[in-house]
């Protein structure tokens, strides 16, 4: 596990080394073990090391046999050895024991083919001196990050975070502000965008070749829901625990000490109980919870590891969190507003005391239906057939007569929130459920010279290729994939590769092994979801591993409670912040929409936890990268 970085010119400069060396610094934390450069001519490569496998001989940069081509790698190839076993039956000479020189042999073998081979997370560069060409590549689901900027003279910059790219003199800090539209709409920025007009994200599942100063793109992988597989429900019960124990049991290979997080949720306590039955020791839990008990699930979690005989460690969050704020806005290095990155830091800074690996549940909910919303948009489907009269004068106007003001989540306000939308064509409607500020609300309340800024601005159009790409699958699949390629990669696991890497912790997620994505995505959608029971299937497997009072009971996510935070001991920074003169004339949000938002959530007449925190993190980040610059 590492960050890397680096940049190819396209004239006669060559690679400077204190450029590079202040690249590679910036992502340290990444790293701390070790670090690594290549500088020949116009191309330098750096990498920084979290030593996981190969503690001896498995420092980076790492030379094919002939010394031609030079790779730098961040991530974890979990069928590596047998990799190196074929490699080396076919005559490869292999002068390490890592996962990473496997790589760089497959390139010489396969070139850009060889990722298929690849049963796990990484971002790649391969230097190759004979053809003089930069291959960069990232995994399937986007697991590990990896940013670049293609410069107008050719130059191509790369790295696994933005403080390194920024590190580079020829990167510009101009804002994109098609971004932060985009940004205000999902709490995070879509790729391929970022919200530096210069930087770009590549996305999962492609990859990007750089030849004299030029560059070609292509994706590699992407789920498949249009080929259904005929089987029983036992036989399906049967193989998902089969994919998911050995998904599992390949995420444990560690030469340092391993452990879990465990939320008490169907995915994390699956994957904790199959750890456990794989392991000889207990098995390390690490639990995060609150005060505010309707936000905590540490009971459940408690639970499980007591039933599957885990280690058991907890951790509370106080609302003092907001001491680690800065923290967040320099790691994430964009705008990101998903409040749960805070427990995720936490609960990654206080799980590195006592592990270096740690196995998670992420992936679970997208690709086995685990989301209320699917539901949601299941029922929507009939609901919009109905006649547009006789849906309004029997649901959307008693719903209308629902108080605006309650504060706490409920069925009834969830209820109104599900009729608002439910009337809408399914991608508006989808939109609508799953923004924080929606098309009509950002005309509102976004200034003129903002509107103006961002006219081009499509954040729907993130979905509306992926609805479309589902090509006549079910509601449900359609759904899965769109999450699959846009909120999974752009919003969860950027949360915890940078929250648990900001803390030198490599996180593992068993359920984003592509095996067990592509089998999930070819069982009918009626295996996935039975009726509006979500995550049938894999809730069919967890009762045979954790109590069935844990796995059959409502999702409650990650939630944080940033409503009450910012109504009491939040306030005074909010104000601060939100409210300043700076925050005011920033141009983005009209002044007086900013004042009723914090008037009417500090004064509780209105709930808008979730606008005031995405308005306050966008706040934040302004100062932290352009107003200091």
């Amino acid at each position: 596990m590492c960050g890397i970085t680096g940049y190819v010119t396209n004239n006669s400069l060559p690679a400077e080394r204190e450029v590079l060396q202040a690249m590679n610094c910036a992502i340290a934390h990444r790293g701390p073990d070790d670090d690594g450069f290549y500088i020949k001519e116009n191309v330098g490569l750096a990498m920084r090391r979290l030593s996981i496998i190969d503690l001896a001989s498995g420092k980076q940069p790492i030379r094919n046999a002939d010394g031609t081509k030079w790779i730098v790698y961040n991530g974890e190839i979990y069928n590596y050895q047998e990799l190196r076993r074929d490699l080396e039956a076919n005559g490869h000479k292999l002068y390490t024991n890592s996962d990473t020189e496997a790589i760089v042999h497959l390139y010489d073998v396969y070139g850009p083919e060889c990722l298929h081979f690849l049963r796990g997370m990484f971002a790649l560069a391969i230097w190759d001196e004979n053809d003089r060409s930069l291959f960069l590549a990232r995994d399937r689901v986007g697991k590990k990050p990896l940013l670049y900027s293609h410069q107008a003279d050719g130059t191509l910059i790369f790295g696994s975070e933005f403080q390194a790219l920024l590190k580079h003199p020829a990167i510009s800090r101009e804002v994109d502000f098609e971004a932060i539209d985009a940004y205000l709409s999902y709490l995070c920025v879509p790729a391929p965008k970022t919200a530096f007009k210069q930087i770009r994200k590549l996305e999962p599942g492609h990859w990007l070749l750089w030849k004299g100063g030029k560059i070609e793109m292509n994706r590699y992988w992407r789920p498949d829901f249009s080929k259904k597989i005929k089987i029983s429900e036992r036989e399906a019960i049967e193989e998902t625990t089969r994919l998911l124990r050995e998904s599992t049991r390949l995420r444990m290979i560690s030469e340092v000490p391993l452990g879990a997080f465990l939320s008490g949720g169907v995915d994390s306590s699956t994957v904790v109980a199959l750890m456990a039955q794989e392991s000889s020791q207990p098995v390390k839990t690490f639990s995060i919870g609150f005060e505010e008990q309707d936000f905590s699930e540490l009971k459940y979690a408690k639970r499980v590891a007591e039933h599957v005989g885990a280690e058991y460690n907890e951790f509370i969050v106080r609302p003092n969190a907001m001491d680690v704020l800065p923290t967040l806005v320099e790691h994430y290095g964009e705008p990101y507003a998903d409040s749960s990155a805070i427990p995720t830091y936490y609960v990654s800074k206080e799980t590195r005391k006592h592990v270096t690996v740690a196995l998670n549940g992420d992936g679970g909910d997208e690709s086995f239906a685990g989301y209320e919303r699917y539901a949601a948009m299941r029922f929507a489907e009939k609901y919009y057939r109905l006649p547009r009269n006789l849906r309004r004068v029997l649901v959307e106007m008693p719903a209308a007569l629902i108080p605006t003001s309650e504060l706490r989540r409920s069925r009834l306000r969830d209820g109104k929130r599900f009729v608002q939308a439910a009337g809408l064509p399914r991608i508006e409607r989808y939109f609508r459920w799953s923004s924080t500020f929606h098309a009509a609300e950002k005309l509102e309340v976004a200034t003129d010279d903002f509107r103006n800024l961002a006219e081009n601005a499509d954040a729907i159009g993130v979905l509306d290729k992926w609805f479309a790409a589902a090509n006549g699958s079910s509601i449900i699949d359609a759904t899965l994939l769109t999450d699959l390629m846009t909120y999974l990669p752009n919003d969860l696991l950027v949360k915890v590769d940078i929250a648990s890497m900001a803390n030198s912790l490599e996180a593992r997620s068993p359920f984003l092994d592509h095996k067990v994505i592509e089998f999930a995505a070819s069982l009918p959608a009626n295996q996935k979801m039975r009726g509006m029971q979500t995550k049938y299937l894999l809730k069919k497997v967890a009762t045979q591993l954790v109590p069935k009072d844990v796995v059959y009971r409502r999702k409650m996510g990650f939630g944080v409670p940033i409503g009450r935070w910012l109504r009491n001991e939040m306030r005074p920074f909010l104000h601060e912040v939100l409210l300043s003169d700076r925050s005011m004339k920033r141009g983005i949000i009209k002044p007086e929409a900013l004042r009723q938002y914090v008037q009417e959530h500090t004064e509780s007449k209105r709930d808008h936890s979730y606008k005031l925190w995405t308005l306050l993190m966008l706040e934040l980040w302004f100062q932290r990268f352009i107003d200091q610059n």
